[in-house]
């Protein structure tokens, strides 16, 4: 019998209707189970982004979205041996009704609060709660250990992430695409400049820290005047940075580096201003080893995960909100400001062209949105330096 909307699932009917625009998980969750067992773990937490606490992810880290079906932006699951349940706002409460099978229970709240009562109901005494600390925000980690804090639970973090596994061959391959670096004429300061602004910080601050450790794609895309196109919407490219008062080391696929990019990246070598490439998977390990000396380590606590926070000791971190690169990243210079207004004024102009465009074309009713939305998608692309929009447009009307 079909649900009163047929949009949505109905797990009541019998059989429970299912949209076409579900996804069947049994196979999924039954993958990760098995992955559950081995470990002799309850429960498994998956989050909805990646190891760098980015707002927007690649289709490779779109562990919930596969785990789920639910293509939201925003949500949390957990997944024990017989229970599986996704939070998420009110933005998506009737998306993922179009999305999840009846595998899922649908929790309409994001709060840790009500992921930790879940929790504690679905998970023995004894319990180990799982998950993959390079996932979550050192926040983030805080707040589930206070939820599970004296219950007899015990919160575990992983090695390896059981989604990636369990997604196997599946899994959407790594970027390939070029990594390339802005022109001067947008930047207004060489990356030399803004190492030397950085050390300066560090030598200035009263804690006087031995390194900075950048997480988030953006800081390590503006420090080094690199872009890249890893996520959609997103000019970055995966990537960690450990500046010292004497070394600059940066952790990335370095041969999709272009020629140019690499050039400017090696041209201080032998000295302070040589960067050393290294590969991205090796940051952990590389600061593993860094943090065995007497160091102090300067980082932005909302863009690192607890997995690298974790490595290093308490007494040798120096933590802030924002790392002394986002700051200075938010502190636009005389040209970039002037690069900003000229950005502008190029968008001004498809706007304006598409809104006389819209007055000629929808008396005649030769537009809807979604024609709409790819007319300004193309009057913006046509403008000199278009790298396309900063996100999915959004049209609507009525």
């Amino acid at each position: 019998a079909p649900s009163p909307r047929d949009d949505i699932r109905d797990c009541s009917a019998d059989p429970p209707y299912l949209p076409p625009t579900a996804t069947n998980t049994t196979a999924r969750l039954a993958a990760l189970r098995g992955l559950l067992r081995a470990r002799r773990a309850h429960a498994y937490i998956v989050p909805s982004t990646d190891a760098h606490m980015s707002e927007y992810i690649s289709a490779r880290d779109a562990r919930l979205g596969w785990l789920t079906g639910f293509t939201g932006s925003a949500g949390t699951a957990v997944v024990t041996q017989d229970k599986a349940a996704l939070w998420t706002d009110s933005r998506y409460w009737t998306q993922a009704e179009r999305e999840l099978d009846c595998n899922w229970e649908l929790q309409r709240t994001t709060s840790i609060e009500s992921i930790g009562m879940w929790i504690l109901e679905a998970v023995p005494a004894g319990g180990n709660v799982t998950l993959d600390p390079f996932l979550f925000s050192i926040d983030t980690w805080n707040s589930y250990s206070r939820a599970l804090r004296g219950s007899g639970r015990t919160l575990l973090a992983l090695e390896t992430n059981l989604v990636d596994q369990a997604w196997g061959d599946q899994r959407p391959p790594p970027s390939s695409s070029e990594i390339y670096s802005l022109p001067a004429e947008f930047t207004g300061s060489s990356w030399q400049e803004k190492v030397a602004g950085v050390r300066q910080q560090m030598e200035q601050h009263s804690r006087r820290p031995t390194a900075v450790l950048l997480s988030g794609l953006e800081e390590t895309a503006w420090l080094f005047n690199l872009r890249g196109d890893d996520i959609p919407y997103n000019p970055v490219f995966y990537s960690y940075t450990l500046l010292t008062n004497s070394t600059i080391s940066l952790f990335l696929d370095e041969s999709r580096l272009s020629a140019a990019a690499r050039r400017s990246l090696l041209s201080g070598c032998p000295g302070p201003l040589c960067v050393q490439l290294q590969q991205y998977g090796q940051v952990s390990a590389h600061l593993r080893r860094y943090a065995q000396d007497n160091v102090t380590v300067w980082l932005g606590t909302e863009y690192t995960t607890y997995g690298l926070y974790s490595i290093i000791p308490q007494e040798k971190l120096l933590q802030e909100n924002y790392s002394p690169v986002m700051t200075a990243k938010a502190v636009k210079n005389a040209h970039e400001q002037e690069m900003l207004r000229a950005a502008h004024v190029r968008d001004a102009v498809a706007v304006i062209q598409y809104l006389l465009w819209l007055e000629k074309t929808v008396p005649q009713g030769q537009v809807d949105e979604f024609s709409g939305a790819q007319h300004i998608d193309a009057l913006r692309w046509a403008q000199e330096h278009s790298r396309g929009p900063s996100f999915q447009s959004i049209s609507a009307s009525g």
